[in-house]
């Protein structure tokens, strides 16, 4: 059974306003929450939540779910973990606040996974350096007639997510989204100012800014 989400870090929730999008940070593996909001200054102005993952990982800090492969979880793992994620935001956040959501490499899984199971609730998908489920997510036919507009950046040295995994996920948002898909000469699994630029520039436009 999954733990459930404790702690979290936010800024200008206070203030929000009844439709107004909120950016969710979902971090990597062995990270934690205070890992993503520094990117936020380089970004469209936006409320931000940025929940710590529930697991511990072997490596230290926190995981979005319990697997020994995080490359490879199961489909019931990522079902269970995705569940626990969207309690989390029902119980946090309004419902009439669409969602931009932005994850790095496990925490770009948890993107695609919450564009996979309710994507009319998700104004942007950001994923960096991330990865894909494998197997049918409930969603994932509904996402075939959406094609929503999905960014996707890594590094082109980036050896921590496997050719297959990016193969993978190319593959995926071909068939399932309008991608804006960018690759980053000389650099690894990271972030770095030109992702940031290039983020800035796919969320301008569905935001209004």
């Amino acid at each position: 059974m999954m733990n459930a989400i404790t702690v979290f870090g936010s800024s200008g929730l206070d203030n929000l306003e009844s439709g107004n999008p909120v950016a969710v940070l979902l971090h990597g593996y062995g990270a934690d929450e205070r890992d993503l909001p520094g990117i936020m200054s380089a970004l469209p102005d936006l409320a931000w939540v940025s929940p710590r993952a529930p697991e511990k990982t072997q490596v230290g800090g926190w995981g979005w779910y319990e697997t020994v492969d995080p490359l490879n979880p199961s489909t019931e793992e990522l079902l269970d973990a995705t569940a626990t994620l969207w309690e989390w935001i029902d119980a946090f956040l309004p419902e009439t606040s669409p969602l931009v959501v932005i994850g790095f490499s496990q925490g770009g899984l948890m993107a695609t996974q919450l564009l996979r199971t309710r994507p009319s609730r998700l104004l942007a998908t950001g994923i960096l350096a991330g990865f894909v489920g494998q197997g049918s997510m409930p969603a994932d036919e509904e996402l075939l007639a959406l094609k929503p507009k999905v960014f996707y950046g890594r590094g082109v040295e980036d050896m921590a997510i496997t050719r297959d995994a990016v193969a993978s996920l190319n593959g995926w948002l071909q068939s399932h989204t309008r991608a804006v898909t960018k690759t980053y000469p000389a650099l690894g699994h990271s972030i770095d100012q030109r992702v940031l630029q290039d983020l800035s520039k796919y969320l301008e436009p569905l935001l209004g800014a």
